[in-house]
């Protein structure tokens, strides 16, 4: 019986603790272990210590955590607690870090990430977006080459306009009312160069003509765009050769769609006519909304719906291209409004420039090839 009472001990049995390994932290206070000494977990059954160093769970019995201070077992109550607690100490870190540096902060989440972290690559900043727009300098330089100035030389007088090149042998579009009557054409390139031209046909009802320069090859022709797309506000530029000045730039909007323009047909008006039509100073006539500007059109008129633009048109400018911003044609710049047809001193765009639609021109491509009503 006295054996049996020596093996049943008043006070609890501790087995023997085996030693810590050198580089495990030295037992400390209770105080303490909740700062360097605490380890973190991450997941049950594994246990990191802040030294780095693993320390392996005691064999034998469990001991109370409460009598010597040790750590619990992995998976136990106390290891759910310090596992909080690792978490909390981790978030601490991390704010830490994120205030020291976005390098420390990134090592931080790669130390407490099972996934390896890939550094995010730097913005240089957000690229202009060109789309379907140009500039205007872009426009100018890759559609000027096309644009032409004619001289149209009669018993009238002399008159300068401008043309639109279509093809590589030299066809050119024009208004009717810048060759109506002429018996000699000149067309001198963006270049420098000239050249005699012939009429090939004309539609004195949509006030266009079709001439054809003699000798010509390896020119470079526009590209002729869609007018139903054109929308108000669109940004467009006009090139031409008012007053002479040939290649001449502008640019604008398009303020308005569907105006009824009305014009003269032919050169029935005799000197009247010629005076105003020869007359590089002065505004080809029109009359919109019952009234008339810059002269009288004559007895003989047509009338059709035109794009309205701001761009600046010019005497010169009939027959030149209105182009939107991809660099295609989109009409054929004919009528302008000028507050005197008296002086050339005073007369000039304010702003009220119409163009015939290109898609107007295309329909009525194969009737002036055809020779049209010339």
């Amino acid at each position: 019986m006295t054996d049996f009472q020596e093996q049943q001990p008043q006070q609890p049995y501790y087995p023997p603790q085996p030693p810590r390994p050198p580089y495990a932290p030295a037992p400390q206070p209770a105080a303490a272990e909740q700062t360097a000494t605490r380890p973190i977990v991450t997941e049950p059954g594994t246990t990191i210590w802040p030294s780095g160093g693993h320390v392996p769970p005691p064999v034998g019995p469990p001991a109370p955590p409460a009598a010597m201070g040790a750590p619990a077992p992995a998976g136990g109550p106390g290891s759910r607690r310090r596992a909080k607690r690792g978490v909390g100490l981790m978030a601490a870190v991390a704010i830490a870090a994120a205030a020291i540096g976005g390098g420390t902060a990134t090592l931080v989440q790669q130390l407490a990430s099972d996934t390896p972290t890939v550094a995010a690559s730097n913005v240089n900043g957000t690229n202009v977006s060109t789309g379907n727009t140009g500039t205007v300098a872009g426009v100018a330089e890759a559609v000027s080459p096309s644009i032409v100035e004619i001289s149209a030389s009669s018993n009238s007088g002399k008159s300068t306009g401008s043309g639109v090149i279509i093809t590589s042998d030299g066809e050119i579009v024009t208004n009717n009312h810048v060759i109506s009557g002429a018996s000699e054409i000149t067309v001198r390139l963006s270049d420098g160069k000239t050249y005699q031209a012939e009429v090939v046909g004309t539609d004195p009802d949509k006030d266009l003509a079709l001439v054809k320069l003699r000798g010509a090859s390896g020119l470079k022709a526009a590209t002729l765009g869609d007018s139903s797309k054109v929308r108000v506000g669109d940004q467009v530029v006009a090139i031409g050769s008012p007053e002479g000045l040939t290649g001449t730039v502008t640019s604008g909007i398009v303020s308005a769609l569907d105006r009824d323009v009305t014009v003269a047909k032919d050169d029935d008006g005799g000197d009247q006519r010629g005076q105003q039509s020869y007359d590089p100073r002065q505004g080809w006539p029109f009359e919109f909304g019952g009234q008339q500007f810059n002269g009288d059109t004559g007895s003989s008129k047509t009338t059709y719906k035109a794009l309205q633009t701001d761009a600046s048109l010019n005497p010169g400018n009939s027959g030149g291209a209105l182009i939107n911003m991809k660099g295609e044609i989109i009409g054929i710049n004919s009528a302008m409004y000028s507050p005197s047809s008296s002086s050339g001193s005073t007369a000039g765009s304010v702003g009220l420039g119409f163009a015939i639609p290109v898609d107007t021109v295309k329909a009525d491509l194969a009737q002036l090839r055809a020779g049209g009503d010339n």
